[in-house]
């Protein structure tokens, strides 16, 4: 009896809320059931070091999080791009996608995969919330919401449009600093947190309420950790 109460305890927990980590103890990251790696380069190097996840981009990456996103959520994790001199260090590019979805296979962002190979212009064919810190070699933020009209980008290279954008020196990337991001989506309402300011408060008319977070860098060496997700969820 007793193990059925804790039984029904730990099932109503994870009805109110999940929590997922960025770290797969024991394993490689290559190998995790938790990511799914989708690079340009054949080069690309992702491993843990302790607690901690360093990924290597010579060309464009996504690190995609297995788990569709569904209603509202809260993502949090820390991340710091590394410029030590090392081969294939650059500041530049601590950029993340959010609710994304491909807009022919909107259960299946990974229909698609092999075809988008990485490269980030092929990124335009999803729906779904982007925010490039320090993109353009560090010279701006920006925030887009895609809409899916990869047809469109093809025939006369028109974008997204960009909601938000800084180019003050306050909101580019500082060279080997931990920033802690927190992307919350509640009541067709995102935002986007960076050590504790809030970069982008979105209100959308007709909000992208599921769909997948990807990490997204190209050309540099990023250093990863403490991620997780939290659904909101209604008390019982």
């Amino acid at each position: 009896m007793k193990n059925l109460h804790l039984l029904f305890l730990f099932a109503l927990l994870s009805m109110l809320t999940a929590w997922s980590t960025i770290l797969d103890q024991g394993q490689n990251i290559l190998f995790s059931t938790n990511w799914t790696i989708e690079a340009e380069s054949s080069d690309t190097q992702v491993r843990h070091l302790h607690d901690t996840l360093e990924v290597l981009a010579p060309k464009g990456l996504t690190l995609w999080w297995n788990k569709k996103l569904e209603g509202d959520v809260e993502i949090t994790y820390k991340a710091c791009i590394m410029d030590e001199g090392q081969t294939g260090d650059r500041l530049s590019d601590l950029n993340c996608f959010w609710m994304m979805h491909d807009a022919g296979y909107p259960d299946d962002i990974f229909n698609r995969q092999t075809w988008r190979s990485g490269i980030f212009d092929r990124c335009y064919s999803l729906k779904g919330y982007y925010l490039g810190y320090g993109g353009n070699s560090n010279t701006t933020t920006r925030f887009r919401r895609y809409d899916g009209n990869y047809e469109t980008f093809e025939k006369d290279g028109t974008r997204p449009d960009i909601l938000k954008e800084y180019t003050d020196e306050d909101h580019l990337l500082k060279p080997n600093h931990w920033y802690s991001i927190r992307i919350v989506c509640q009541a067709g309402r995102t935002q986007y947190y960076i050590d504790n300011e809030l970069l982008v408060d979105y209100t959308d008319e007709h909000p992208y309420t599921s769909g997948w977070f990807g990490f997204r860098t190209t050309a540099s060496r990023v250093r990863l950790t403490n991620f997780s997700v939290m659904h909101f969820k209604l008390s019982l």
